[in-house]
């Protein structure tokens, strides 16, 4: 699979596969939450596909190897990757399933899903260690109640997974003063989303949220975690322009963050919110080309991420891994 079959795949997002295939876990994190997915590798490359009963993509699998088919035609050969939890050799867990904010791109305000206490995220990670294959903890976390007591849980939770000795990367709502928190706590890397780099966009898509605390936060967090240790994920398909996504990749890493380019899934529960439009193949790769001389002026490196997306590249065409 080359850089351009994957941007082809990234663009369409879903596949269809027979049931027989149990490759599937389902995510409890961002919009695509409450769906199925499959991880899909051909040569070095990755890709993250939602399973759903129509797609123009379909899964054909025999005993050792699986295939990608458009119809009749072959597009990818490869194999099925097992997930430990969420995505291969990281458990990437969502503590907190719900979401006091109504991002209306996101399905998590409308699922309501459950709290995992530190016991059970405990259990989970000892059982991903057991297995042999965990070489990274992501934890991810909606707001329940507030930012600030988020930011608490999530660090006491963070405290406990560090004896199993392994880079571990957290993802919360941000304020000022988090990074502190999560540093103390013994995280590795940080990551606060952005959603979208487009301040007239934000205040429809993200509303009750401030912009300029995210920017704030994500300044803070790389004079606490340093460069090359801070990600923000900036969404694709919301209406955003090149111009205006190229201008914010160059702020992001000029301060020394990693931005991932993640395509929107239009998710059922917010159909008709908003308007959300996949982005195609070409420009998903004329913007991550965009990113990588981005990330290359300022000497930073997409392949020396310990944790999350940027590590796993399911979801994204990241830079000095598929391009």
């Amino acid at each position: 699979m080359d850089k351009e079959t994957k941007a082809y795949l990234l663009s369409i997002g879903t596949i269809e596969m027979p049931q027989a295939v149990d490759y599937g876990q389902s995510s409890t994190a961002g919009p695509s939450a409450g769906g199925q997915s499959i991880f899909f590798k051909s040569g070095e490359r990755l890709v993250r596909l939602s399973v759903v009963p129509a797609s123009p993509l379909r899964l054909q699998q025999t005993e050792d190897e699986a295939a990608v088919f458009r119809g009749d035609e072959e597009i990818a050969r490869g194999h099925l990757l097992q997930p430990l939890l969420h995505c291969p050799e990281q458990a990437y867990l969502t503590i907190s399933e719900r979401c006091i904010y109504n991002c209306k791109f996101c399905a998590v305000p409308k699922l309501r899903g459950s709290v995992k206490s530190r016991e059970r995220v405990l259990q989970m990670v000892n059982e991903a260690y057991s297995s042999g294959r965990m070489k990274a903890i992501s934890l991810t976390s909606g707001v329940e109640i507030d930012p600030q007591h988020e930011a608490a849980r999530v660090a006491e939770i963070v405290r406990d997974l560090k004896r199993f000795g392994v880079p571990i990367g957290v993802s919360v709502s941000p304020f000022k003063g988090v990074s502190g928190i999560l540093k103390e706590a013994g995280a590795d890397e940080v990551k606060y989303n952005l959603e979208t780099v487009d301040a007239d966009l934000f205040s429809t898509v993200c509303p009750g949220i401030s912009l300029d605390e995210i920017w704030e936060a994500l300044e803070e967090a790389v004079a606490v975690f340093g460069r090359n240790k801070v990600c923000s994920n900036v969404i694709l398909g919301l209406g955003e322009s090149d111009r205006v996504m190229m201008r914010g990749i160059d702020q992001l890493t000029e301060m020394g963050v990693l931005p991932v380019l993640r395509p929107v899934y239009p998710h059922p529960l917010r159909k008709g919110e908003i308007e959300m439009t996949r982005p195609g193949a070409e420009r998903l790769l004329r913007l991550s080309t965009y990113l990588r001389r981005s990330l290359d002026r300022q000497g930073l490196r997409g392949d020396q991420a310990l944790t999350g997306c940027y590590r796993c590249t399911g979801c994204d065409l990241v830079p000095h891994r598929d391009l």
